[in-house]
């Protein structure tokens, strides 16, 4: 049985819409952190065979661990340097919205948008979200890597899940309304 593939972005950001401070920092993160608690990525995660993440992104990661840690799923780095691919991480140079229409048209199970805001903003422009994961952490930053920047087409939204946690984050669920 064949289902459509939709691209999903599933993020966290700043009360006031940031998700980074100045300088790609994402230390503020860690306010909701819980060893106990992974705000429903590993279901999230489950029902997704394909992950696009920008190069600044993914080197943040590699930072922080030392293996990827979805190297098991088909990965696309968006980046403007060609590089040689890594097991099921592919960095990928060409036009990314061919590369989503592309992928969405495949069997398979839903598309991951990791971050950063340079994808998610050119995936808004043309159209290519079917639905936000958003963690809201509770915290104002003031300054950083915005989510949405101005320049996109409007797109109505439908709420579709909301949950808090004991840590005041909060996560809201929204689809792309059908017309």
């Amino acid at each position: 049985m064949e289902t459509k593939r939709n691209v999903m972005l599933y993020i966290a950001m700043s009360l006031d819409g940031y998700i980074a401070k100045p300088n790609d920092d994402l230390s503020f993160l860690s306010i909701v952190e819980h060893s106990d608690e992974d705000y429903g990525y590993s279901d999230f995660i489950r029902e997704v065979d394909t992950i696009l993440l920008g190069r600044k992104t993914y080197d943040w990661v590699m930072t922080q661990v030392a293996e990827f840690p979805n190297a098991n799923i088909e990965t696309y780095v968006i980046t403007r340097t060609p590089r040689a691919s890594t097991g099921q991480v592919n960095f990928y140079s060409g036009d990314l919205r061919e590369l989503v229409s592309t992928l969405k048209n495949r069997n398979g199970k839903n598309i991951f948008i990791d971050g950063g805001a340079e994808i998610v903003n050119e995936l808004l422009k043309a159209k290519l979200i079917d639905a936000f994961y958003i963690s809201i952490i509770p915290i104002l930053l003031g300054e950083g890597i915005r989510l949405f920047k101005d320049g996109r087409p409007e797109q109505k939204l439908v709420l579709v899940k909301e949950k808090q946690f004991d840590s005041g984050l909060a996560q809201l669920v929204y689809k792309i309304a059908s017309d």
